[in-house]
């Protein structure tokens, strides 16, 4: 079965509740990055650091300070997001817990003081300058334009969930005690400066959220000053903790985060049962039974742990072979239920063009935002389980819940996560589609005219195939 949707991907210190709908706002400022492809957003936010030097030295192992002083880089992330913004976004509705936490870290502890109800940026300022509170603003992207655009290739670049925080905190002020997170953190300075302590993982790339006492982290490894403009890499299970420094009025930065539960642990959990499934089809020995009283602990021994092993190293032989395929379904899907849609949604649920003939030469669009899986089919019959191919985008995804666990309604969810369902018979000309940047209906590898006909259609009709 299909995995439903997951409670929200969090951020470590944030409890969230429905969002309410966005009102979009544009951002005009010239922008220093590069959105002609996922790449090269990537190679223009971390610059002049080259990607390759990046992956090969920094990525999950150990930070990276990037200092611009260029005024351009400045102004363009302070137009990300700034104080000033507060007032507008707060006549929308904002919500405690849901849309914003306010926090102040005292003698190493989080206190939260947040309110009731809907957010009133005079409670928001009042907090600021009476406690020296943190503004800490949940996903933004759900409002910013320019962010939604940034996180979009970003999710595409990455493969994996983008999640964003932007935190305000006043001088000579801390919102979060010391902690490190499940996940790859970029931080952007958008305004003012922040003091950095950065300290050696007590759980190298960390799976989980964790706040450290203070006699445990020992000395900061790192002492970063972070100016507007400037960008702060580290990995999960960095211990941080910041504050904004004395004469600096406030500090408003942005955290970029992702690669959340995508390690090679997380990739077996999920590849093994259907691996197994697969196996168990056609070698007998796996369909036998087990040991009488093994769950009673009686059963129990060194012949047992012998046959799992050797079950698990034929497993294993096979895979490195090529003989067994690998497919991560429950995570395809997780990612692609969850994640943003194309930039500037507009007319992308209404089909491009004329509808695909046999003579035509076709492309799939927004390649990045659909994925295919091979899975049991969903329907129920009383005949043997038959494996299906589906596919899946993310074109119908709600921009105003990403990031916030929270799903469509009943119907549109079942929607989305079924997808277009094809027979097993199309999953090579599928992959033909993904594979290539044109190609002639009529040379599909598919038995039938038939068959390349409706297959062309029913993508055209999701606007993922176009006529070219």
């Amino acid at each position: 079965m299909p995995k439903k949707r997951k409670a929200k991907r969090r951020s470590s210190d944030d409890t969230q509740l429905p969002p309410k709908q966005s009102r979009v706002e544009h951002n005009d400022t010239p922008s220093p990055l590069s959105f002609d492809s996922p790449a090269s957003l990537f190679q223009s936010l971390i610059q002049p650091m080259n990607m390759e030097q990046f992956f090969m030295e920094y990525w999950e192992k150990k930070p990276l300070h990037l200092q611009r002083n260029d005024p351009s880089t400045a102004s363009y992330y302070q137009s990300l997001f700034q104080l000033s913004d507060l007032q507008g976004l707060c006549s929308q509705g904002l919500e405690y817990y849901r849309d914003v936490n306010v926090v102040r870290c005292i003698s190493g502890k989080k206190k939260v003081l947040n309110k009731d109800g809907e957010v009133k940026s005079s409670v928001l300022n009042k907090n600021m300058v009476q406690n020296k509170a943190t503004i800490q603003f949940h996903q933004p992207q759900r409002f910013k334009d320019e962010l939604w655009r940034i996180q979009e290739k970003l999710e595409c670049f990455f493969g994996a969930l983008v999640g964003s925080n932007v935190y305000i905190t006043p001088q000579e002020s801390q919102g979060l005690p010391a902690h490190y997170d499940d996940v790859e953190v970029f931080i952007l300075q958008l305004e003012g400066q922040k003091c950095w302590r950065l300290y050696s993982p007590t759980v190298p790339l960390a799976t989980e959220y964790s706040v450290e006492p203070e006699e445990r982290i020992g000395s900061p490894t790192h002492n970063i000053l972070l100016k507007a403009g400037d960008l702060l890499y580290f990995p999960r299970g960095t211990i941080h903790q910041a504050c904004t420094p004395a004469g600096v009025e406030h500090s408003t930065h942005l955290t970029l985060s992702t690669y959340q539960r995508m390690s090679w642990g997380d990739l077996l959990l999920d590849v093994f049962p259907s691996l197994l499934s697969d196996r168990s089809r056609t070698e007998v020995s796996l369909r036998e039974g087990m040991p009488r009283r093994l769950l009673l602990g009686s059963g129990e021994g060194a012949d047992t742990s012998k046959r799992m092993a050797s079950c698990l190293r034929s497993l294993a032989d096979e895979i490195e072979s090529g003989m067994q395929e690998v497919r991560a379904t429950h995570m395809k899907r997780d990612f692609i239920m969850n994640r943003l849609p194309p930039y500037s949604q507009e007319q992308l649920l209404t089909p491009a063009g004329k509808i695909p003939a046999l003579e035509d030469m076709v492309c799939l669009r927004y390649k990045e935002h659909m994925v295919i899986t091979v899975e049991p089919s969903q329907e129920r019959t009383d005949e043997a389980t038959e494996l299906v191919v589906f596919v899946l985008h993310s074109l119908k995804n709600q921009r105003e819940s990403h990031m916030m666990g929270e799903g469509c309604d009943e119907e549109e969810e079942q929607d989305i996560s079924r997808g277009l369902q094809f027979p097993l018979s199309h999953l090579q000309a599928l992959r033909q589609l993904q594979q290539v940047e044109r190609l002639v209906v009529s040379q599909l590898q598919l038995p039938t005219q038939e068959n390349k006909l409706s297959l062309v259609v029913a993508l055209w009709s999701e606007s993922l195939l176009v006529v070219l």
